[in-house]
């Protein structure tokens, strides 16, 4: 699977080149751009996402951890568990601090079901892997 490789770079050169207005990813779902300390590094790590608008209001988005239905969790997902006060993401070329919450028992379940129905891939991904894909809920701070 090629997309996994080529998406990302291609997202974030992209993005820089247009100073936050245009992911190319967004043309099929919506999507932002994490930035969040690395887990061990506590260095700025900046990971072109899709996401889920969550709410009338552009303040909350939930984000799949489905690394393409690949064996192991994103990184960008344990630098939210390790940091989960420290995220920024950018949201149409404006870049808004976040609280990651990890979602767990039936709210994950809620929340997995209206991705599925947002985006039916994902079932296809949790097939894939043994590990349950991490569901995050990004609000604004």
């Amino acid at each position: 699977m090629i997309a996994p490789h080529v998406v990302p770079v291609l997202d974030r050169a992209v993005h820089r080149l247009t100073r936050g207005k245009v992911l190319l990813s967004a043309r099929m779902l919506p999507g932002l751009v994490l930035t969040v300390p690395g887990a061990r590094t506590g260095r700025p790590r900046t990971t072109p996402l899709a996401c889920m608008p969550e709410g009338e209001v552009e303040g909350a988005w939930i984000l799949v951890g489905s690394n393409f239905g690949r064996t192991g969790h994103p990184a960008w997902t344990a630098n939210l568990l390790a940091r989960p006060d420290a995220a920024v993401v950018n949201w149409r070329g404006r870049d808004i601090p976040v609280r990651a919450t990890l979602l767990e028992g039936e709210e994950r379940a809620r929340v997995w079901e209206a991705a599925l129905a947002f985006w039916p891939p994902y079932a296809a991904y949790q097939r894939r892997v043994e590990r349950q894909i991490r569901l995050f809920r990004v609000e604004r701070r």
